[in-house]
C-alpha cells in the first residue's frame, strides 16, 4: 500500500448512515450490516485506517474532482443499498411465500368449508325433497281416492233417476184407476213418500259432488304448491351439486364478475325451511279434509240407499196389501154376484109363476061373473038374493082381490128384478173397476218396480 492510501486509510472516517432497525427472518441487523460493508470497503470508525477522521486529504489544496472519502462514501452507500435492497428483497420473499402458504390454506379451508357447507345445504334441500316427494305421493293417492268416490257420487245419482221414474210412472198408472178405485190410500202416500225420498237424496248427491270438486280443487292446488316447491328444490340440489363438485381443476371455472353479492330479494334458512314446512302442513290439512269428506261420502251413499230401499220394501209392502185388499173385495163381490145371479134367475121365476097365477085367476072370474050375469036373468021374484048369490059375489071379490094382491107381488118382483139387475150391473162394474185396479197396481205398477236398482248399484259401484 503507497502512502497516499496510507494516509487516506488514517484520516477518512465515513459518516455510517443511521436506519432504523429493523429485525427480519433470515436476514442482518443495520448494525451488523454496517460492520461487514466498513470491513470490505477497508474503513473503520476512524475512517481510512491509518488516517484519522476528519482529516482533509490535500491540506491546503482543493480541485474540481471529489475526494476520496467521498468516493469511498458513495461506494459504501452503494454497497449499504445493495445490501439493504437484498435483505429487503429476501425479507420480501419470504413474507410473501408464508403469506402464499398462509392465504393458500386460508382458501383451501374455506373452499372445503364451503363445500362442506353446500353439502349440508343438499342434505336440507334432499330432506324437504323427501318430504314433499312424500306428501306428493300421498296426496296424488288422496286425490285419486275421492276422485273414485266423486265418482261413485255420480253412478249413484244416476241411479237414482230409475226409482224416481218408477215412483211417478207408478202414480201415472194409478191416476188411471177409476171410480171410486181412485182413492188416496196407503200406496199412494208411500209412493209420494217415495219421491220425497228421492229428490231429497238427488239434492244432497248433488251438494255433496259440489263438495268433492272443491275439495278436488283444493286437493290438486296443493298438490301444484308441492310440485313447484319440489322441483324447485330439484333445480337447486342440481345446482348445488353442481356447485359442490366444482373444484380448483374444474374446466368450466371462470371470473363472474359481480357475483359475489347478496340478492335484493332472498330467504334467509328459517323462511326456506317455513315455507315448505308451511306447504306441507296445508296439504297434510287438505288430504286430512279430503279423507273426511270420503268417509263422509261412503256414510252418505250408505245412508241413502239405505233410505231409497228401505222405502221401496214399504211401497212394495203397502201394494201386496192394497192387491189383497182389492183381491179380497174382488172376491167377495164375485160371491155376491154369483148370488145375485142366483136372485135374479128365482126372482124371473118367480115372476113367471106370479103372472101364470094371475093369469090362471081369469077362469074362475070368468065363471064366477058368468054365474052371476046368468042369474041376472032370472024371472021375478026368481031374482034372490040367495046364499049362493051371495057367495058368487063373494066369490068374484076374493078372485079380485087375489088377481091385486097377485098383481102387486108381481109389481114387487119385478122391482125386486130390476134391482137385482142393477146390482148386477153394478157389480160387475165394481169387479172390472177391481179388475183394472189390481192390473195397475200387480201387472203395471209392481212388474216396473221390478227394475229398481240394487244396492249396489245405489252405493255407486256400478
Amino acid at each position: 500500500m503507497d502512502a497516499g492510501a496510507t494516509l487516506l486509510s488514517r484520516s477518512y472516517a465515513p459518516t455510517i448512515p443511521v436506519y432504523p432497525t429493523q429485525t427480519t427472518v433470515g436476514t442482518k441487523t443495520d448494525q451488523a450490516l454496517s460492520q461487514d460493508l466498513a470491513k470490505m470497503s477497508g474503513l473503520g470508525e476512524t475512517g481510512v485506517y491509518g488516517v484519522p477522521t476528519g482529516a482533509p486529504a490535500a491540506q491546503g489544496f482543493r480541485s474540481g474532482k471529489h475526494t476520496t472519502q467521498e468516493w469511498h462514501e458513495s461506494n459504501y452507500n452503494k454497497y449499504f443499498q445493495s445490501f439493504t435492497d437484498r435483505d429487503n428483497a429476501e425479507r420480501l420473499c419470504h413474507e410473501s411465500k408464508q403469506l402464499s402458504n398462509e392465504t393458500h390454506a386460508l382458501t383451501m379451508r374455506t373452499q372445503a368449508d364451503v363445500t362442506k357447507k353446500l353439502g349440508d345445504r343438499m342434505n336440507d334441500i334432499n330432506f324437504w325433497k323427501f318430504e314433499l316427494n312424500r306428501e306428493i305421493e300421498e296426496m296424488i293417492e288422496e286425490t285419486d281416492l275421492l276422485c273414485a268416490q266423486k265418482k261413485r257420487l255420480e253412478n249413484a245419482l244416476d241411479a237414482t233417476e230409475v226409482p224416481l221414474k218408477i215412483a211417478r210412472d207408478n202414480l201415472t198408472c194409478r191416476s188411471r184407476r177409476q171410480d171410486i178405485d181412485l182413492v188416496g190410500d196407503r200406496v199412494e202416500m208411500a209412493l209420494n213418500k217415495e219421491v220425497d225420498i228421492i229428490t231429497k237424496v238427488q239434492d244432497l248427491l248433488k251438494r255433496t259432488l259440489e263438495q268433492s270438486d272443491r275439495q278436488i280443487k283444493l286437493n290438486r292446488g296443493s298438490k301444484h304448491k308441492l310440485t313447484m316447491d319440489w322441483s324447485d328444490k330439484l333445480s337447486a340440489f342440481k345446482i348445488d351439486e353442481k356447485c359442490t363438485g366444482l373444484n380448483n381443476n374444474s374446466t368450466e371455472i371462470q371470473y363472474k364478475e359481480g357475483s359475489a353479492k347478496f340478492e335484493a330479494v332472498q330467504t334467509n334458512p328459517q323462511s326456506w325451511a317455513e315455507f315448505s314446512h308451511d306447504n306441507v302442513v296445508r296439504a297434510e290439512h287438505e288430504r286430512l279434509a279430503s279423507q273426511q269428506l270420503r268417509n263422509l261420502i261412503d256414510q252418505i251413499l250408505t245412508d241413502t240407499s239405505n233410505d231409497m230401499r228401505e222405502q221401496c220394501n214399504t211401497v212394495n209392502t203397502e201394494f201386496a196389501r192394497r192387491i189383497e185388499e182389492m183381491n179380497d173385495a174382488k172376491t167377495k163381490m164375485e160371491n155376491h154376484l154369483l148370488k145375485t145371479v142366483e136372485d135374479i134367475a128365482g126372482m124371473e121365476k118367480n115372476i113367471k109363476d106370479l103372472t101364470q097365477a094371475v093369469k090362471d085367476k081369469e077362469a074362475p072370474m070368468k065363471v064366477a061373473q058368468t054365474r052371476l050375469d046368468h042369474r041376472t036373468h032370472r024371472p021375478n021374484v026368481e031374482l034372490c038374493r040367495d046364499p049362493a048369490q051371495y057367495r058368487m059375489v063373494q066369490e068374484v071379490g076374493e078372485i079380485q082381490d087375489s088377481i091385486d094382491k097377485l098383481q102387486q107381488k108381481l109389481a114387487e118382483s119385478k122391482a125386486s128384478l130390476k134391482d137385482l139387475m142393477d146390482t148386477r150391473m153394478a157389480l160387475e162394474k165394481e169387479i172390472a173397476l177391481k179388475k183394472n185396479s189390481i192390473f195397475v197396481d200387480r201387472d203395471k205398477c209392481l212388474k216396473f218396480r221390478t227394475r229398481y236398482p240394487s244396492t249396489s248399484k245405489l252405493v255407486g259401484y256400478q
